[in-house]
Formats: structure tokens, sequence, C-alpha cells
């Protein structure tokens, strides 16, 4: 196995609710349980039950199976996933420092964990699900990454929260976003605004044109990191 699988295949394996590891990096694939089933010469509701955590925990050669068959539809589809996935950055720790989740989940229940408040698109949070979450000190990045390396905030990929600290009112960061969309043809699930009271009006127009749920936290971040360490790779 190369180290990508490993990885994969390592934390499905180690994870505390391996069936909803399974079904995270289903996922972040783009695979849908029937193509999978398809690939894997089994019925969709095996993967139904491994995923929902009414099988026994896979061995290490189904998990193997299930990883090669994910990595070989992606690359039949050009690769981008597993080229994402690929990408050896360790960002400076006083930049940004992206987090990831053994499973998904749900934009609400995130919302809960920071005690947010959302100021555009709070319908959307109702189908989102994320995967982890970047925590950014806004200023640094905009002054010290290049737009074209923006990427590099989205981590294993773009389903996740970008939490903004060192923020005054969202414009910049917001704006940042808006434009390293167009460099890497990504987009978070989630934009929070750490420390905001009272959000400019252009990142909230922004967000709605981009249709992505806006949420500002007073909660300490040290407290919010305590709170999302449950879900945690």
């Amino acid at each position: 196995m190369d180290k990508l699988s490993s990885i994969m295949a390592g934390e499905i394996c180690l994870s505390k609710d391996p069936g909803g590891s399974m079904k995270k990096w289903r996922e972040i694939f783009g695979v849908s349980q029937t193509e999978l089933a398809d690939y894997l010469k089994v019925s969709p509701s095996t993967i139904s039950d491994y995923e929902g955590g009414r099988r026994e925990s896979p061995g290490i050669g189904i998990v193997k199976r299930l990883v090669n068959a994910l990595i070989l539809i992606d690359e039949k589809r050009g690769g981008k996933v597993k080229k994402q996935l690929e990408k050896d950055f360790t960002p400076p720790k006083e930049v940004f420092g992206t987090r990831e989740f053994y499973s998904s989940i749900k934009g609400l229940l995130f919302l809960k964990k920071i005690n947010g408040k959302v100021v555009a698109n709070p319908s959307k949070l109702k189908e989102i699900v994320i995967y982890g979450y970047t925590l950014i000190d806004s200023l640094k990045v905009i002054l010290n990454i290049p737009v074209h390396e923006y990427m590099q905030l989205y981590g294993k990929t773009p389903e996740r929260a970008l939490i903004f600290q060192s923020v005054e009112n969202g414009r910049s960061p917001m704006i940042a976003v808006k434009i390293g969309r167009f460099s890497t043809d990504m987009k978070p699930s989630i934009i929070v605004l750490h420390g905001v009271k009272n959000v400019d009006p252009l990142a909230i127009k922004i967000a709605e044109s981009e249709k992505i749920p806006l949420i500002i936290s007073d909660k300490p971040i040290e407290k919010i990191i305590d709170s999302l360490k449950e879900f945690e790779v």
C-alpha cells in the first residue's frame, strides 16, 4: 500500500467509529454506496451496514479492498481527489492549522459546539456536513500566503469550516475566500468569524452570493478546540 492508502486504512482501523470513517472517505472521494458496492461486487446494503455500524467492524482485508477501490475509482476520473490528499504541506503554526475529523459532523452540530450565531445562509447548515476545520490567523494568511496557495487552507478536503481569528469586521477574510476560489476552484462549507461583533455588510453579501453559511462566535478558541476534539482523528 502507498502512503495515502496506509493513512486511510490506518485511520479506519483505529477509529472510534470505523463505519463513520469509512463513510467519510467514501464521501470525500465522491463515490456513492452503489458505485462502491458494484466495484467491490457486494450489495449496497453491505456498504450501508458497515457505515451504519450494523455489521461487525471490518477487518484489515476488507478495509484494504475498500481503500483501493476508492483510489482506483478516483484515478479513472483523473485522480483529482488523490492529488489533493497527497499534498504534503505543513503550514506554519502561527498562520493556520488544519484538523481532520474521523467521520463527518453535521453543520448544525458544529454550530452548537462553537456556540455560534448564523448571520448568512442559515438554511444551508441543515444540509451541510464537514470533515474538519482550519484555524486561521486572518491577517497573517492574507499577508503571507500567496493566493495560488490558498488550497493549503483546505487540508484533506474543502468540506470543512474555516475559522478566522484576528478579524475586525470580516470583510478581508471573505474577500480572500472569494478571490482564492478563482485560483483554487475550492470554497469551504462553513466560514466562522471569531470575535466579531459587527459584521461588514460586504462580508455577508459575499457569503450569500457564494452560498456559504457565515457564523460568528466569541467562544474562546481554546474551548472551541476542546469541544471539537472528540471528533478529531
